[in-house]
């Protein structure tokens, strides 16, 4: 009789260890995930704050200005400006 109880003495040390590692890395798992979610917030708010940089360098208003003042362009007169007509699509060969 007391084999039988030193052998259900071990199993039961052994699925209570099984039961501590497991729960170990459930929480240490939880643990990576709330970071990896906290890290997908901070880039999405990043994204939005890069994609309103971008809005703003790119308004069309600001890059005329830029161009007129530091890169002294301008809009060419109408005395300047060629419209090229297209070439008529031509018909598909038959064979």
């Amino acid at each position: 009789m007391t084999r039988v109880n030193l052998v259900l003495l071990a199993v039961l040390v052994l699925c209570a260890l099984s039961l501590v590692t497991s729960r170990h890395q459930a929480r240490r798992l939880f643990v990576a995930l709330e970071r990896a979610q906290a890290d997908a917030r901070a880039y999405e708010i990043e994204y939005g704050q890069l994609q309103l940089e971008q809005s703003t360098w790119g308004m069309p208003a600001r890059v005329e200005k830029i161009a007129r003042e530091q890169l002294h362009m301008q809009l060419p007169t109408a005395a300047r400006t060629e419209i090229v007509p297209l070439p008529a699509p031509r018909a598909p060969e038959s064979r």
